[in-house]
């Protein structure tokens, strides 16, 4: 078994509940709609996801963008068949899905440029090797093309914090290991969690500049800590979000749960 294989099992057998958490969860909802907004600054013709999941931001932009051309991939076929489920639901069907890895997708849709790729909650985490992943994408986007990604980031403070004062000292450095075991106790999926340089470092040699970086949940609670977003007031859940707004685009950004990427393909 191949380490995509893995990948894909792991989402195949989370792939309905996954979805029905995600409409539970109003913390994950915010942050989706933030990384949304970013690719919205950028219209485009022909737009690629990688990692569609159940097809929440697919069908999303393709309601948007109805004179443009959807297309994503999901390493988990039970997540491509939750998308696929929701095209004919489009007025006008432009999307396209189907099940693969980034090093598949010259076969998947040959012949196909991308003014726009977009990354989001972390499938790049979940890549045999990054490097090879970010040249390949851009090997996809048009000129003059841009990448919005985001990852799971390596330095979480706060959420070392939170687990050092709980007194799980693993769960507190886990991203600091050469591979994360991602977000589960019970489920074990292998993943790298990487810096801003690392991150700025392999774009470079990617032919990609990086215009802006973003962190997301430096102190906004990450959408995972349940408790913290059920006990804190509406009021400060709103103070922290907006604060994070603001120092997310500084050097604290990296420091995050997460961390957005714009890229653009170098001349």
């Amino acid at each position: 078994m191949t380490y995509y294989d893995e990948v894909g099992n792991y989402y195949d057998k989370d792939a309905r509940d996954f979805e029905n958490r995600y409409w539970k969860n109003q913390a994950l909802q915010r942050i989706r709609q933030a990384f949304r907004e970013e690719v919205k600054r950028h219209p485009f013709e022909n737009g690629l996801e990688v990692g569609i999941g159940p097809g929440f931001d697919l069908i999303h932009f393709a309601r948007i963008f109805k004179e443009s051309q959807l297309f994503g991939i999901d390493i988990s076929q039970e997540m491509v068949n939750l998308a696929a489920d929701k095209i004919p639901g489009l007025n006008q069907p432009n999307a396209q899905v189907a099940q693969g890895s980034v090093e598949d997708l010259k076969n998947l849709f040959p012949e196909q440029k991308y003014d726009l790729i977009y990354v989001f909650f972390g499938a790049l985490n979940t890549v045999e090797d990054l490097l090879l992943a970010l040249k390949e994408l851009e090997k996809l986007l048009a000129p003059g093309g841009r990448m919005v990604l985001t990852f799971v980031n390596k330095w979480f403070l706060a959420g070392m914090l939170i687990e050092l004062l709980k007194l799980k000292p693993r769960w507190a450095f886990a991203r600091l290991r050469k591979v994360w075991g991602g977000y589960s106790p019970t489920q074990f999926l292998a993943s790298r969690c990487y810096s801003s340089r690392q991150i700025k470092a392999y774009a470079h040699q990617a032919n990609l500049n990086c215009d802006k970086r973003e962190g997301y949940s430096i102190l906004y609670p990450a959408w995972y800590y349940h408790g913290l977003h059920k006990k804190m007031p509406a009021a400060l859940l709103q103070i922290l979000w907006k604060i994070d707004r603001k120092i997310g685009k500084g050097p604290l950004g990296e420091f995050g749960e997460y961390a957005l990427y714009d890229f653009r393909k170098s001349d």
